[in-house]
């Protein structure tokens, strides 16, 4: 294929432009996405119930549900734990019941909706002021890493290419989580977590890149930005692509056989991948671009040499 062959030639450069629009337009999706519907958070950050329950058979989920609606849980959100015979119960915390009544009423409720035993498997219980916390520390957590990415960037290069991966990182966050609000799937600390993986992975290969970009601006003497970005990026496709296709086969044998526990994060990390592995290659390149890199940027400075005694 002509991706893995060691010497290929595409004019990534060439494509900025409509790069550029592709971006700015999950950029918008994204942000319109969040603002208007928000994210599914679960309750490691709003507080609440985890109730998980082993049936004997495999369940349907909707009897299950009209149970609950009916038995005064309207906002429970049912869904399938592991195996088809296990479901997850979440529901808000509520006031003046604590966790036993609250566990035997939806026992009972469950209990009363089948004809075989039922058995409770766990209850986790968050307060509101606990899962709060937790969002505001993780959102700190998601800034103090970029404000460290920005800080080492710009001394392992400079601070044009500094600002390009900080650029290439916030594009792919900002993605990862619009797909979140956009499929409302439960946004929780393993997620979190993912996305924090997300900035170290989508760094390492902007580095890479950025890298070979410097190397090559000080070894070519003649030639333009646009040839010598394309260049560099081509030098490190094959890497590039290797890296990205062997974690998202890992990434997609957690996804469809992990189970439910590890759902999210998979599904935060493929996105991620795939979204970091283009911005590597088309965000911090083009915004180089769009700061008039050029081969003096990455020139060292000459140290000057001690001076030298004259010799009777």
């Amino acid at each position: 294929m002509q991706f893995f062959k060691s010497k290929s030639n595409i004019d990534f450069m060439g494509k900025r432009m409509l790069s550029m629009i592709f971006s700015l337009a999950l950029i918008a999706i994204s942000i319109t996405s969040i603002s208007t519907r928000g994210l599914n958070f679960g309750i490691d950050f709003t507080g609440g119930y985890l109730i998980e329950v082993e049936y004997q058979n495999p369940v349907v989920l909707e009897p299950v549900r009209a149970a609950l609606e009916k038995g005064g849980f309207k906002d429970a959100q049912v869904q399938h734990f592991g195996t088809s015979q296990d479901i997850l119960v979440r529901m808000a915390p509520r006031d003046n019941v604590n966790r036993a009544d609250l566990t035997t009423q939806v026992l009972a409720v469950l209990q009363a909706a089948s004809e075989e035993t039922i058995n409770m498997r766990r209850v986790e219980f968050v307060g509101p002021q606990v899962g709060e916390e937790l969002r505001e520390q993780g959102g700190m957590a998601m800034l103090i890493a970029l404000f460290g990415i920005l800080i080492y960037v710009g001394f392992r290069f400079q601070l044009k290419s500094a600002v390009g991966a900080i650029l290439a990182l916030i594009h792919d966050v900002i993605i990862t989580i619009g797909v979140f609000s956009i499929t409302q799937m439960p946004f929780d600390l393993t997620v979190l977590a993912a996305i924090l993986a997300v900035i170290g992975y989508s760094l390492n290969d902007t580095v890479v890149v950025l890298d070979r970009i410097r190397e090559t601006f000080r070894a070519q003497r003649k030639g333009t930005p646009i040839s010598i970005l394309n260049m560099s990026i081509n030098q490190t496709l094959s890497r590039t692509i290797m890296t990205s296709m062997t974690t998202l086969l890992v990434l997609s044998a957690l996804f469809f056989l992990g189970g439910e526990v590890i759902h999210g994060f998979a599904f935060a990390l493929i996105i991620g991948v795939i979204i970091g592995t283009y911005s590597s290659i088309y965000v911090a390149s083009t915004a180089l671009l769009l700061m008039h890199i050029s081969r003096h940027d990455f020139l060292e400075e000459a140290k000057e040499e001690a001076p030298v005694d004259n010799l009777p």
